[in-house]
């Protein structure tokens, strides 16, 4: 065999790199097909991150109706915990989990980050669903009081963004307070044993400090900007199963729709599926709002709010364009208002 040239080695190797890439984009895409397979083998698996706080992913969950929806497509579910939002999007990123929910900073931080993630749709906001909180005999009865104090808050969770606003809104700075960066569990725990002044917290954590301590609330989001809670699911999921995204965003704001006029059986469901005081839960259900909806202009402007305010406090390292990651579901039929 003869001696390749110099120059055909480097175009050999410009040709093979160009196919490599081509291949790894084509994997990237389809790796999902492959990630997990049912018993009988026959099944793809998808992967859904949930919360505590993911009302509809619990009910959805507790009803197996999503399980039934996939089935004629050849997918099956496997559902998987988080504490917060950023732990759920971090697994996104791993491959853990193709679809999930939070509220408005964590994928503000995963686009700083580098994830990769799209944003799929949305929930109206519930403005009563997460507060700071300090005890009922504390000396602490503004924001602006706050200076100086220690806030426990799980960091780039939907509380990291309350803090912030409640205390631009108040004339005071992030700067101007000692963040202490917990999970919920750790900042329970922190905060009943009085090493932190106050707490940010979401629901359902929320509604049982409400019932199980003795706290106040020192403000919600009333008065503030008002934010959504995002799905967001992997490139992956939505350009390799672009059918199945719709379908379980379908299923969701059907399940909104049911939710939205079934009040009690939510609670029970969600209760059971949970571990959950129904009171907790009640409390919980009575001031959250449901309704899937696909990702409009107005979205985008708010969620460009949240991550341009982190950006110019330096929250996270680069700016990010929201825009840019958003895959846009088109409902067969119109969503419930």
């Amino acid at each position: 065999m003869l001696p390749l040239s110099s120059t055909t080695v480097a175009r050999c190797l410009r040709h093979w790199k160009k196919n490599l890439i081509a291949l790894l984009t084509l994997l990237s895409i389809t790796v999902f097909s492959l990630d997990c397979q049912a018993q009988d083998g026959n099944k793809q698996t998808i992967g859904i991150g949930f919360q505590k706080g993911s009302g509809l992913l619990s009910i959805l969950k507790q009803n197996g109706s999503l399980e039934k929806a996939l089935k004629p497509l050849g997918y099956q579910v496997r559902w998987i915990e988080f504490p917060a939002g950023p732990q759920l999007l971090e697994a996104l990123n791993a491959g853990s989990v193709d679809f999930g929910l939070t509220g408005a900073p964590p994928p503000v931080f995963a686009q700083a980050a580098g994830i990769d993630l799209l944003y799929v749709g949305a929930e109206p906001p519930s403005p009563s669903t997460e507060a700071i909180v300090v005890p009922q005999q504390s000396p602490l009865h503004s924001v602006a009081q706050l200076k100086g104090k220690k806030v426990a808050f799980q960091k780039g969770s939907s509380g990291n963004f309350l803090i912030v606003d409640a205390l631009e809104n108040a004339g005071l700075h992030l700067s101007d307070i000692q963040p202490i960066y917990l999970s919920p569990a750790d900042a329970r725990a922190a905060f009943i044993s009085g090493s932190v002044d106050a707490w940010v917290i979401w629901d359902p954590y929320l509604a049982a400090a409400q019932k199980s301590l003795q706290v106040r609330v020192l403000t919600d989001h009333h008065g503030l900007l008002q934010v959504y809670s995002y799905y967001e699911a992997s490139r992956r999921l939505a350009q390799g199963a672009p059918q199945a995204l719709s379908l379980i965003l379908a299923q969701l704001d059907s399940t909104g729709v049911w939710a939205s006029n079934h009040l009690p059986q939510v609670i029970a469901l969600i209760a059971a599926d949970l571990g959950i005081a129904p009171d907790v839960v009640d409390t919980w259900q009575r001031r959250t709002a449901y309704g899937v909806k696909p990702i409009s202009a107005a979205m985008i402007s708010s969620q460009q709010q949240v991550a341009d305010r982190f950006y110019r406090l330096k929250l996270i390292p680069k700016a990010v364009t929201i825009s840019q990651q958003v895959w846009h579901w088109q409902p067969a039929t119109p969503t419930a208002p």
